[in-house]
């Protein structure tokens, strides 16, 4: 089913719920291996597309659910605007084709290297429209930033991976694109050095947007720190973080390209590796740690100033268990559905939040025709 209106979709889910059909939700289909799979009929929101309304004037933006996120970013870019939270692209890591659309990043609350400045994509997220389990239509948030009310259902909506409600139009506030932009590079660090490096430059006055490490290019470890915003500010801000993280390196260069940042955004340098993909969020001070148990023979790079380290590892490994006791999640990225049937794809979560996550299901999708089993449950 491809539905071009949202009462069409409306009437598609309700029918599906009388009948007890599941469905499957696809947007772009990039991200087909991110979950566990779902067994269901198809229903694809790409017919539901185009910006509703782009102001700006007031940096807010309203666009279909389907709707491509490259024609998002050119609009955007058109106004010399951006969407703040760098929306990661997972072609390289799953191989696939298509378009992402903007419903599937909101839908996985999918977030980039700039997440530790300006905040993940449920932050720049100001209102929803979608349609329940039972086929009705719902509205939360506005359309502006101002017209923000009533509880809170797009941070729920954020990340349920359409276990909640099939999104049919997003709201974001925007941010101004930068006028320039720089990037430090500090060579051959140590893991544990470039963790204090990077938590060295996010604490400091100069405005930080990425703070990545990654060990193992072939001419050494490099760790990335990024600065953005007017030319001369940029250019004041870089020397002096360079003067600062002195004692860290003996090499510091710099660059203006995105390439880097690309390539740590999309894992990029994990894509045609064989093996399972881990994504693992601890403290940054524990992301040396998550690669010592893990192997230092494996592939990794760590990004969010060291809070979120990517992990290569040999196809069926069980990652948690290697991690026990260390605070933190570890969610499997990218596996066969065996290995992600044994080991779960999202971390296991207490007993009273999985409480809470299957009250909201039953609430919100009473048939359990959305998205069945995509976040395991």
């Amino acid at each position: 089913m491809s539905p071009t209106t949202e009462s069409d979709l409306a009437e598609a889910v309700a029918a599906a719920a009388a009948a007890g059909t599941p469905l499957a939700i696809r947007g772009g289909g990039t991200r087909a291996g991110l979950g566990h799979a779902v067994t269901g009929e198809v229903l694809e929101t790409g017919g539901l597309s185009g910006i509703r309304l782009h102001e700006p004037g007031a940096l807010t933006l309203v666009a279909a659910a389907g709707t491509p996120l490259e024609q998002i970013e050119a609009a955007l870019a058109a106004e010399n605007q951006r969407l703040p939270f760098e929306p990661m692209d997972h072609r390289a890591l799953y191989g696939t084709n298509g378009a992402p659309t903007i419903g599937g990043v909101v839908a996985a609350n999918v977030s980039g290297p700039r997440r530790i400045q300006a905040g993940a994509c449920r932050d720049s997220l100001i209102g929803v429209r979608f349609v329940d389990g039972r086929g009705t239509v719902l509205k939360n948030g506005g359309r502006v930033m101002k017209n923000v009310t009533g509880y809170d259902l797009v941070k729920l909506l954020a990340g349920s991976h359409g276990t909640l409600g099939v999104l049919t139009e997003v709201a974001f506030k925007l941010l101004p694109a930068p006028e320039s932009s720089a990037t430090l590079c500090l060579h051959g660090l140590t893991d544990n050095a470039a963790v204090a490096a990077m938590s060295a430059a996010l604490g400091s006055p100069f405005d930080v947007t990425g703070a990545a490490h990654l060990p193992g290019p072939a001419d050494g470890p490099i760790t990335l720190l990024r600065i953005e915003g007017f030319a001369e500010s940029v250019a004041y801000r870089a020397g002096q973080l360079r003067e600062l993280l002195r004692k860290y390196a003996d090499e510091i260069t710099e660059r203006d390209d995105a390439a880097p940042w690309t390539a740590v955004r999309d894992g990029q340098t994990l894509g045609d590796a064989v093996g399972d993909v881990w994504r693992v969020s601890v403290r940054p001070t524990d992301g040396p740690e998550v690669r010592r148990r893990a192997g230092l023979d494996h592939p990794v790079y760590y990004d969010w100033g060291g809070g979120l380290v990517w992990l290569l590892m040999p196809k069926g490994t069980d990652l948690r268990a290697a991690l026990e006791g260390l605070p933190g999640h570890a969610t499997l990225v990218r596996g066969d559905e065996g290995t992600k049937a044994r080991l779960r794809v999202f971390h296991p979560e207490p007993a009273p939040l999985a409480r809470i996550a299957a009250g909201l299901r039953a609430q919100f999708d009473p048939q359990g025709v959305l998205n069945p089993g995509r976040m395991g449950g």
